[in-house]
């Protein structure tokens, strides 16, 4: 196991900014994911710490070692790519052994290595097998088998999961995240994805626009949202962010007493019944779930309502929400309750 630490790390790309003096400490054995939209920098960041790209400015520490200026050969980690970069014309065997024949392992221990990776991994039966003769879930698993053949402390994974369809990602998750905990791996992850940084994390590195907007465990993250940003980012459906006016629920006669500019609340945490008078605009049906979009004055609520609710567009409904549920943010986004 070991630790990653990057100490005010930047990166310019001529007068663009892609990352803004990230500071950000991994500890050994977790599963760090670095989530956001597209173009936030996590990617960058995760080559970074690679050694695929080199820092504008700021340290990359691994085991408290500087090597920032080290080769990505010299650095202990290893990388699962998104689009698993397998050699077509080498078997599955070749494939995940080829970092071993590069760094001249000796036979005997390079084939140890195979026979216990393919055991993990359950590929005992494939080894023989070229690449398109393999399903996307077990191609997955011959590019993370070449990762932990190398026996590195830290693995760098890199979306490797998109290519997936939804219920082989599913499995995938569980899986990635048992074999982590199993062999005491520190990882790096890279998504877009909330639902599979919720799911596997111990951290989530949120980021936007080059900088870190929060960094804490998915509980955390989701319960005490740091800025608007990370509120809307987390939880599907999206927090709601009702504009206050006067003490009021724009453009309504709901009072709230507090003096934020933003007032949160989950979809999850309202509930039909209550003192507070709207108006459904839409619905949407999802089985176990029925989507509300409400009018509370000039503002649209989502309610994540029961299934089995029978309402329709125009019907008139009273809403609830404990004051436990509530998130202020001022006027920048910025929480502040």
């Amino acid at each position: 196991m070991s630790s990653i630490q990057l100490v005010g790390v930047s990166k310019d790309w001529g007068g663009t900014k892609a990352l803004e003096a990230i500071h950000l400490t991994i500890e050994p054995g977790s599963f760090c994911v670095l989530l956001g939209p597209s173009g936030c920098g996590k990617s960058t960041t995760l080559r970074i710490m690679a050694g695929l790209e080199s820092a504008s400015a700021g340290q990359v520490l691994v085991d408290g070692r500087d090597v920032t200026n080290e080769p990505p050969a010299r650095r202990g980690i290893a990388m699962v790519f998104q689009n698993y970069a397998l050699f077509p014309h080498l078997s599955v065997a070749d494939n995940i052994t080829f970092g071993l024949s590069v760094r001249k392992v000796e036979a005997t221990e390079a084939a140890r290595r195979l026979k216990s990776t393919a055991e993990l991994l359950g590929l005992q039966d494939l080894l023989a097998r070229k690449p398109s003769q393999l399903s996307g879930g077990q191609q997955q698993r011959v590019a993370l088998g070449r990762a932990l053949v190398a026996q590195a402390k830290v693995c760098l994974m890199d979306e490797p999961l998109s290519n997936l369809d939804a219920q082989l990602r599913q499995d995938m998750r569980r899986e990635l995240r048992e074999l982590q905990q199993r062999l005491g791996l520190t990882v790096v992850y890279v998504t877009h994805d909330q639902t599979e940084a919720m799911s596997m994390a111990d951290q989530v590195v949120l980021l936007n626009q080059g900088r870190i907007e929060q960094n804490a465990a998915p509980r955390v993250l989701y319960a005490s949202p740091a800025s608007t940003f990370a509120a809307r980012f987390i939880g599907t459906p999206a927090m709601n962010l009702l504009r206050l006016e006067g003490g009021h629920i724009a453009g309504s006669q709901v009072a709230v007493q507090h003096p934020g500019a933003l007032l949160g609340v989950r979809p999850e945490a309202v509930t039909l019944g209550g003192h507070i008078p709207a108006t459904v605009q839409s619905l949407e049906y999802l089985g176990a779930d029925l989507v509300l979009r409400c009018a509370v004055g000039s503002e649209v609520i989502t309610v994540r309502a029961d299934g089995q609710c029978d309402l329709g567009a125009g019907a008139q409904v009273m809403l609830h929400w404990p004051a436990q549920a509530e998130h202020f943010f001022d006027s920048q986004g910025n929480r502040v309750h």
